[in-house]
Parts: C-alpha cells; structure tokens; sequence
C-alpha cells in the first residue's frame, strides 16, 4: 500500500498518518527513505512506538547504529537535561543551538528518529531547516564563492554557546574530542549540495575570526528564515525522523528539571562529507 501522507510546509516536513503495522512491516521503507531526503523531516503523529517497535522501525530503514556509553552499545538513547534520566545531559544543552549531528565524524549518521515519552510544560519544542533548500535558493556568485570554503568545527565550540564562561577541566575534556575540517557546501552522492554549518563551526579556514564569524552567523540566518524551517510542538507517542545529512535542528528552551523526555534511535552513516 501506498504512504498515506500530506506534507505540512513547502519546503520542508511531511506528515505520515499510515498506520503502525503498516510501517513496521517495512513494505513502504523505499518510500519513506526517498522522502525523507526530498522533505527532510518526516513526522508519525502519536503512532505511540514501544521501544521494541521503534528499533525494528528502524531497522527497516537502513542499517541501525547503536549509541555508545561507557564502552557499551545501547539500542534506545534517553535524551533529557535531567542527570538522573542520562549521563549525557550536560552534553545535551548544545542541543538548544542549530547544529548538525556527527561534525566530528568523516561519516555523520544518516538520520535520528525520536520518539516522545514526557513532554515539557512549557517548549521543549523541536525545530529543523531545511540546508538543501538553504543552499539552493543562495545566489550563483556565492554558490561559486562558497563551493571552495573550508570551516572547522569542533564540540568544544558549541560549549560557549550554553556555559560561557566554562571550567577549565570541562573546556579540556570537550578540546580532546579533536576538531575536523569540513567543506561549507556538502557535495552529496545524489548531485544535490547543502550547507554544512551549526554551533559546532567556528573558523573558516583562511578567514580572519571575525571575516570567519560574519559569514557563519549570516549563513545561519539564511539557512534558518521561516520559509526553510519546520517546528514540531510534540505530542506523547509522537515520533519524528529528519535527515541528518540535509538538514540542521535544536531543541526550544525548557525547564531542565520537567522530567522532558524523548526516545533516540539512529541510522549509520552512508556517505562521508565531501
């Protein structure tokens, strides 16, 4: 059977409203694959996955990517800026800023899929852009000026975006995660480029820090205008699945001590930054 869908922006975000045993069944995961690349952010309105149910959603897209804690692989990643849900919650307060997952990695993740479980009171909302879309509407002299740019990107550049002013010790744990050179526009397999930026991009390579820092911040307001972005206002059992590769995302403020949380699944990576 065909999808059932409706796409919520044009530019961005597509809506699936087939049913649960329809789409665990994997017969439509070429569909959603495709989708999912054209419309960035697919959204499966409070389909209510159990965590069994999401891992083998999951496994129908491609080939699933455990996390890594301590030495050890997990299927389901808690996300919450409570520190009794996780141990990553001070990590996850980058989250609150534009970014793409993996800058670290020659290889980032295809694409995350959450799940809902305990919403905010208050935001916790969760916005993406479309960076496909971003760089195609760019004018063709900067397309041509931005094509040879190189940016770097580290996790200890994201840090000053939520503690700036950090301890020494969390400033040198976050610098030995290294730094990675990246190209400013992605060349992807399918011939379709985007832009690669987010808090963890801080320094064109050839460009003085503040030439370096106008650019960035005058990128990521291009690429972030409402016409290229999409807001999911979660509902419990809601899942939501975005492209990693063509999109950036953050999550909207809240109350670290909600008890918010969310369910995180992932794709490993196909297709290295070039």
């Amino acid at each position: 059977m065909a999808l059932k869908k409706e796409d919520i922006k044009p530019r961005i975000g597509t809506r699936i409203l087939s049913g649960k045993d329809e789409l665990l069944s994997g017969g439509n995961a070429g569909e959603i694959r495709d989708l999912l690349e054209r419309r960035g952010v697919l959204v499966f309105p409070e389909i209510s996955f159990t965590d069994d149910e999401q891992v083998a959603f999951t496994k129908t897209l491609g080939k699933f990517a455990p996390e890594l804690r301590d030495g050890e692989g997990e299927s389901v990643h808690k996300i919450s800026l409570d520190k009794s849900q996780t141990a990553s919650a001070e990590y996850l307060k980058g989250s609150m800023y534009w970014h793409i997952d993996g800058t670290m990695n020659d290889v980032p993740i295809l694409a995350s899929i959450l799940s809902a479980k305990v919403l905010s009171p208050e935001g916790g909302e969760t916005e993406f852009c479309n960076t496909y879309a971003a760089y195609d509407d760019l004018k063709e002299e900067e397309k041509r000026a931005y094509e040879k740019l190189k940016v770097l990107h580290s996790a200890w550049a994201s840090l000053f975006y939520y503690a700036p002013e950090p301890p020494y010790a969390m400033l040198e744990q976050m610098m030995a995660i290294g730094d990675n050179e990246l190209p400013l526009i992605w060349k992807h397999r399918s011939g379709r480029k985007s832009l690669v930026l987010g808090c963890t991009a801080y320094q064109v390579v050839d460009m003085s820090p503040k030439e370096s820092a106008a650019l960035l911040v005058k990128l990521r307001e291009w690429a972030t205008q409402p016409d290229f972005v999409y807001r999911h206002e979660w509902n419990v059992g809601d899942t939501v699945i975005w492209d990693n590769t063509g999109t950036m995302h953050r999550a909207t403020p809240y109350d670290p001590a909600c008890g918010r949380l969310m369910h995180r699944t992932k794709l490993e990576g196909e297709e290295t930054f070039a």
